[in-house]
């Protein structure tokens, strides 16, 4: 899966290291946007902040981490539906071949983890250690996501690990692409329950940035499922067709 530096992250994101200082709780940041059609400023919405949909547990993990973050240890990483239009246009430029995908229809791309409505899909926010090269997920898995009756779907299991540890990839090395991602699941997660995906970079060799994590329950006392994955560097001079 591509990586790009927006939303979460990335998953599935944005071209290019975030800014993750000075963003305001209130969810919303305006950022200028070049658009074909017409020159207004976009506002675009940070889904990775509290909304009613969530649980007392990610609330308080959420002000856990950013009490955190008041040292710069830690790093905040916003999240948005949709990749500012400069991006899309560099992205665009680099790597898509015009006649895969009409401009139409990279203007109504939605960031998948983003596009259910608050509570029924993927809540979570991603915090972010430079130093350590660790990056936290905190997940909330609404009830559009149950497969097993009572349970999370895998393959949204499958989803937001992904986009934990190749955001994790693209913060240490900037644009990647998933090469293969490997999860061993231990037990189901519980539907609209609240998980922490632990995700480290291990090691790079060269292109190749190799990635492991972890899901537990907030109490760390139940292991539901481990991962590893490798991601490869992408080469701007090179077409992905």
């Amino acid at each position: 899966m591509l990586r790009s530096c927006t939303g979460h992250l990335r998953t599935l994101g944005a071209l290019c290291r975030l800014p993750l200082v000075g963003w305001r709780l209130s969810g919303r940041e305006p950022r200028p946007a070049l658009r074909s059609f017409s020159s207004e400023e976009v506002i675009l919405k940070d889904y990775s902040v509290p909304n009613p949909s969530w649980n007392k547990d990610l609330r308080l993990l959420f002000y856990q981490f950013m009490k955190k973050c008041e040292d710069d240890s830690w790093k905040r990483l916003p999240s948005y539906k949709r990749t500012p239009t400069e991006r899309i246009q560099d992205f665009k430029t680099r790597f898509l071949d015009p006649k895969l995908m009409k401009e139409e229809q990279v203007s109504q791309a939605q960031l998948f983890t983003r596009s259910f409505d608050d509570g029924l899909g993927f809540e979570y926010m991603m915090f972010y250690n430079d130093v350590e090269k660790r990056m936290v997920c905190l997940f909330q898995g609404g009830s559009y996501l149950e497969g097993p009756p009572g349970f999370i779907h895998g393959g949204a299991i499958a989803t937001v690990l992904d986009a934990t540890v190749g955001m994790c990839a693209m913060m240490a090395g900037g644009i990647v692409m998933t090469a293969n991602l490997t999860i061993n699941c231990k037990r189901p997660i519980p539907l609209c329950s609240v998980v922490m995906i632990n995700s480290q970079l291990d090691k790079v060799e060269g292109k190749k940035f190799f990635v492991s994590c972890n899901v537990q329950s907030v109490d760390e006392k139940t292991l539901y499922s481990e991962a590893t994955s490798l991601f490869i560097k992408l080469n701007p001079a090179k077409s992905l067709t």
